[in-house]
């Protein structure tokens, strides 16, 4: 019995790696899952500023996490040669102008920390804050995503 537990653990942690080997080989698989995750962070906090989902400052102050800690690395998923493949929606632009698509990433994650450092109380602040953030994150999207 501890045999197959081990070659099933095994097998589990190969998997793994070879998970992690792929996506550190494909910068464009780690990148749409970081905009996923920040998507739906952006999601989490809309639903609250809008009166779908109850406040709940744990879900504001984890949403806000995520798009501060994403957007500290995701910039370094585009190094050159990365233009195509698996499916991009990257826009030729930001290897044209990767000064300014880093720029945006990091104003992203400093709206995000000056958000989570005075955490809206209540649906109202959510909604005010998502103001800056949303006006970022479409700025970066219209200039540097391709549209599908």
């Amino acid at each position: 019995m501890k045999l197959k537990t081990i070659a099933v653990a095994a097998a589990v942690l190969a998997a793994l790696g070879a998970s992690a080997v792929v996506a550190a080989e494909e910068p464009q698989v780690a990148r749409q899952q970081m905009m996923k995750k920040v998507g739906g962070a952006m999601g989490a906090l809309a639903g609250i500023a809008k009166g779908e989902k109850p406040y709940d400052a744990e879900i504001v102050k984890a949403s806000l996490a995520t798009m501060s800690d994403v957007s500290k690395t995701f910039a370094d998923q585009f190094p050159a040669g990365t233009e195509t493949g698996a499916e991009t929606e990257a826009s030729p632009k930001i290897w044209e102008s990767m000064d300014d698509f880093k720029a945006k990433t990091a104003q992203l994650g400093k709206e995000a920390e000056t958000v989570l450092a005075s955490l809206p109380g209540d649906q109202a602040g959510v909604a005010a804050a998502l103001g800056p953030i949303g006006k970022n994150c479409a700025s970066c999207h219209e200039t540097y995503r391709l549209k599908k």
